[in-house]
């Protein structure tokens, strides 16, 4: 198996939504979610290279800024 990095690539809205997901998603601290600790692990690493790439968290208006976030990236109702 190689060792190459994969690149997804995520509008910055899609970015926001993931992170407030993964975090809610990563405090519950439930391991019968998984089939094996690595799924853990890489959801956590997710969430940290996003922590690191998206300053919205540390806003004021943060929760606001992901009500919009999820709005734009929803599927249009019919």
């Amino acid at each position: 198996m190689s060792d190459k990095n994969v690149n997804i690539e995520l509008t910055r809205k899609e970015a926001i939504v993931l992170f407030e997901f993964l975090g809610r998603f990563n405090e519950i601290d439930e391991l019968s979610r998984f089939e094996d600790q690595s799924e853990q692990r890489v959801l956590w690493d997710v969430e940290c290279i996003l922590e690191k790439k998206l300053s919205e968290p540390f806003q004021a208006d943060y929760q606001e800024i992901v009500k919009k976030a999820r709005e734009s990236v929803r599927d249009e109702k019919e």
